[in-house]
């Protein structure tokens, strides 16, 4: 008896550990698919309250499952690094030695709302001092 009263907190332990690593791995899987599925442009970015939308006009965006995220335009292709974080709700992307306007998304963005078709995230570049808002939206 005594036996049974100490194996069976540690079972209900190790059930309610492997449950919630179950559901955050079915929830990374989910945001993971949702995101390498299809092409995503740049609908909104403001920069400290200007709005810098058009310097990624022409631009779309393929992430991918090995954390590659290709930017291309009719003539250009730049291939970077992307990555997210589900439960601090952060995507990271970096695209090195890239120029305006690619490196502006070289930031971790904090997700402020999201769907399957589009997500709106923001930033505070602690370089360049500036806050920077960005929505992404599906093609």
């Amino acid at each position: 008896m005594k036996r049974l009263i100490l194996i069976v907190p540690v079972l209900l332990a190790f059930c309610t550990f492997s449950c919630k690593k179950y559901i955050q791995q079915q929830e990374q899987n989910a945001a993971t698919a949702a995101i390498t599925n299809g092409l995503w442009y740049v609908s909104d970015y403001k920069q400290n309250g200007s709005d810098i939308t058009t310097a990624f006009s022409g631009y779309l965006f393929k992430f991918d499952p090995n954390s590659t995220v290709t930017a291309f335009t009719t003539s250009i292709t730049v291939t970077g690094q992307w990555s997210d974080n589900i439960i601090a709700r952060t995507v990271t992307a970096n695209f090195p030695g890239a120029g305006a306007p690619l490196v502006y998304l070289n930031e971790t963005w904090k997700i402020t709302d999201s769907y399957t078709d589009s997500v709106a995230a923001n930033c505070t570049d602690t370089v360049n001092h500036t806050t920077n808002i960005l929505q992404l939206k599906k093609q």
